[in-house]
């Protein structure tokens, strides 16, 4: 196997990724053991939450209690390390990546292919979050929904 050099390490995936990677890598090997339950999932998202900026977690918790009020059959799980929100098969359909995840300007909320949101040939699956409003509610509401069903 051949070397690792300097332009290898600077060129790939930066230190923000290759944690996002582990932490997946992590949850992999738990739901291998049939240590990934509801209550394990939900643990789980809190400590995701808790371990945020608190501008980002204000908006992760608001996001978590819409989720799971709205489509109460998603199961909470992380997903890269962060709060997610799965179908009865274990596939995401729905997750938030706070603004501090990648250094980003935002946080989004996201859908994955799981989702029931096909519009044509063309349509969003994320969205940047800002801030937290009863429109922005209302929104998140809609598109949770189609997403669960």
């Amino acid at each position: 196997m051949p070397a690792k050099n300097d332009k290898t390490e600077s060129d790939g995936f930066s230190a923000e990724e290759r944690a996002a990677m582990k932490e997946r890598a992590a949850e992999l090997r738990a739901e291998g053991k049939k240590g990934a339950k509801k209550a394990d999932g939900l643990q789980a998202v809190l400590d995701a939450i808790a371990k945020m900026k608190p501008e980002d977690r204000a908006l992760a918790e608001r996001v978590h209690v819409t989720v799971t009020a709205t489509a109460p059959d998603l199961s909470p799980k992380t997903w890269y390390g962060m709060p997610a929100y799965a179908n009865a098969d274990g596939k995401v359909v729905v997750f938030f990546q706070d603004a501090g995840k990648f250094n980003y300007r935002y946080s989004t909320l996201g859908f994955q292919d799981t989702a029931n949101l096909d519009d044509g040939d063309l349509w969003p699956v994320s969205y940047a979050l800002q801030k937290w409003t009863s429109a922005v509610e209302r929104r998140v509401v809609e598109l949770v929904t189609a997403a669960a069903s």
